[in-house]
């Protein structure tokens, strides 16, 4: 389960129409849990890829960089996320081949229809669903 505080919730579905038709992508931070995390923080990062209307990437340094601004807060690093404005609201195979954060939490967010925010787990080898709640 991926407990999402609803200001999170609405600061990455901005985040996706702003950066819209381009995937955008950032980092995620509160409590992580192997089994149950909360989001309680987001960070914006640029989309570095070079086909970013089909792809996103975030620079490794700027990544690095944020990821150490959520722990300077006293907050863990929960996932990553990017949007998908034309849909699915899942995650492509481009994104699982591109999945490196074992254990940690990945957020979709859909803007094909009324904009939807999903969560899926990296095993290392396939992404496993996570329910959403927004607390």
């Amino acid at each position: 389960m991926l407990r999402l505080d609803p200001a999170v919730r609405e600061a990455v579905v901005d985040h996706a129409r702003e950066g819209a038709p381009a995937e955008v992508c950032g980092v995620l931070g509160g409590r992580y849990d192997a089994t149950a995390s909360t989001v309680t923080a987001s960070r914006r990062a640029e989309n570095v890829a070079a086909t970013p209307r089909t792809r996103y990437e975030l620079d490794p340094a700027e990544q690095l960089r944020l990821m150490d601004d959520i722990e300077e807060t006293g907050a863990d690093v929960v996932g990553f996320y990017h949007s998908h404005p034309a849909g699915p609201a899942e995650p492509s195979e481009t994104d699982a081949a591109q999945a490196t954060w074992e254990g940690y939490s990945y957020v979709i967010v859909d803007l094909s229809a009324a904009p939807s925010v999903g969560a899926w787990r990296w095993t290392g080898e396939a992404f496993e669903r996570e329910e959403v709640e927004v607390e």
